[in-house]
């Protein structure tokens, strides 16, 4: 095996099984490489020049493309996490947060530090500027990125007009879409009148829409209606983001909601989802409060939650709305130093050891750590995830983000586990299937040409692995562990790993 970073003219990947991505069953061949392209596909080359790479007993598959990811930032530090996985291109910007456009930064910071994990001086003025850094830095991966809609509020300081200014700006700078993050402010308090208008000139591009709706618990079928609706007056394509159904007590309105899907698809909308293998959801504490707490900034949260009365409306919404149990509920990261013993444990038990109940003990906390801290939820059952998963209209990602403490483990094992737990040992999917849903599909989905699938003249995003071998080894208690089975990963033809 030829070791990363090295080049050659020609390279010969042979005697593996190819899964080329279309779904279509393996068979067997021989990839030849020619520069950052896939120069041939053949049973058998005779090509003495070639430098090659044996492949026996390994499957080869295009790269892994990450359809709804949160590292913005990272991929610019060539952060590894990713590779490790056998990723070669990501969508950034979702959820409603893309470090460009900002005109005031330290009110994008304000709102969406948590979700990017940023730190310092981060912010691109333009979506140009941000894109060809990517391009100059970005070494590992391929990169896409959404403009985020609350990104656009706050630069736009909520005028519409400057909104859509600034979304054709950044469309015809090349960003792949619109992301919504409509449980999020400033993007959750947008009337239906802004939306519209700004799907529609997403839907002139011919782009896509991603979207994190207002609700995946009691209001999901009403969240995915409303999507519905938007993307039938506006035209536009329609990814739902991570669809899942958050609690218990709403489980069985699943098949509903996918039904509610399909008939959208059937009557000619645009519409399919998205969807990472694993029960636990991430995301920042401030996401369980009434997100109009949140409208004028964290500052403006902790002095409500420091005023008695403020805070005692705060406490009754959120307990009314929430899906979960506190139980459900673990801290992955706090932003100081003092709290950093109750990473892993959850509110309940932070409740218990204070003498609180288990919202007091939230909101107390999120004083303590000015608002910065990040959760861990478990959210759906299993049965349920295994429907969306093999769905045809579901592509498979991680939704991964970083943070100052725990990650989600998908961060660092979701395909790995895909095509280990949930293909090899639970045999919900086949490997076939598997790797569509995380290459092909997803390439079309976002329009993204020469890539997703093993052909002649494609790009040469490659991997190679060992499918009795490949797993997992990133848990919920130890979550920043590589995975094991991947052999090789080609990116544009270089191999990274």
């Amino acid at each position: 095996m030829a070791y990363p970073g090295q080049t050659h003219s020609l390279i010969l990947l042979r005697n593996g099984i190819l899964i080329d991505g279309t779904g279509r069953d393996p068979y067997a061949g021989e990839i030849l490489i020619s520069g950052d392209r896939i120069a041939s596909i053949e049973r058998q080359h005779q090509v003495p020049d070639a430098h090659v790479i044996d492949c026996s007993d390994q499957i080869i598959a295009p790269g892994f493309i990450d359809i709804h990811s949160h590292s913005d930032l990272q991929v610019l530090a060539n952060d590894r996490a990713k590779t490790n996985q056998g990723v070669t291109t990501e969508v950034v910007g979702n959820c409603g947060f893309s470090p460009y456009p900002f005109r005031d930064r330290t009110a994008l910071h304000n709102f969406a530090n948590g979700i990017l994990c940023g730190e310092g001086a981060w912010g691109w003025e333009r979506a140009r500027d941000y894109l060809d850094d990517v391009q100059r830095r970005a070494t590992l991966v391929n990169v896409l990125s959404l403009v985020g809609h609350g990104t656009l509020r706050v630069a736009a300081n909520n005028d519409i007009d400057r909104m859509e200014g600034f979304l054709h700006e950044c469309l015809s700078d090349g960003s792949a879409g619109l992301s919504t993050g409509l449980m999020y402010a400033p993007g959750s308090s947008a009337p239906r009148e802004e939306l519209v208008k700004l799907l529609r000139v997403v839907a002139r591009y011919g782009k896509t829409h991603a979207t994190h709706m207002r609700s995946y618990s009691h209001d999901l079928l009403e969240s995915i209606e409303e999507q519905l609706d938007l993307a039938r007056e506006s035209c536009c394509r329609l990814q739902i983001s991570h669809l899942q159904t958050v609690g218990r007590g709403n489980w069985d309105k699943q098949d509903r909601a996918l039904e509610m899907i399909e008939e959208a698809r059937h009557k000619g909308i645009d519409v399919e989802f998205d969807s990472y293998p694993y029960l636990a959801g991430s995301t920042v504490l401030t996401q369980l409060l009434p997100q109009q707490a949140l409208e004028n900034g964290l500052s403006a949260l902790l002095a409500l939650l420091k005023n008695h009365e403020e805070r005692k409306r705060i406490e009754d919404e959120t307990v009314k709305a929430m899906a979960q149990q506190w139980s459900d509920i673990f801290i992955s990261s706090v932003g100081s130093q003092q709290d950093r013993s109750l990473i892993g444990k959850t509110i309940h038990e932070v409740a218990q050891e204070r003498g609180q109940s288990g919202i007091g003990a939230a909101l107390d906390l999120l004083i303590e750590e000015n608002a910065q801290v990040n959760i861990l939820s478990f959210n759906q059952s299993e049965t349920n995830l295994r429907k969306l998963l093999s769905h045809p209209l579901c592509s498979i990602i991680s939704d991964g983000f970083y943070v100052k403490g725990r990650p989600h483990p998908r961060l660092y094992g979701t395909f790995p586990c895909l095509l280990g737990e949930i293909v090899r040992e639970k045999r919900w999917l086949n490997l076939a299937q598997a790797i569509h849903k995380v290459t092909d599909k997803p390439a079309r989905r976002f329009d993204m040409t020469h890539r997703g699938r093993l052909q002649a003249g494609y790009a040469a995003d490659l991997v190679v692995f060992d499918p009795q071998r490949i797993a997992a080894r990133a848990t919920y208690e130890d979550p920043a562990i590589g995975p094991v089975g991947i052999t090789a990963v080609f990116r544009n033809g270089k191999q990274i790993t």
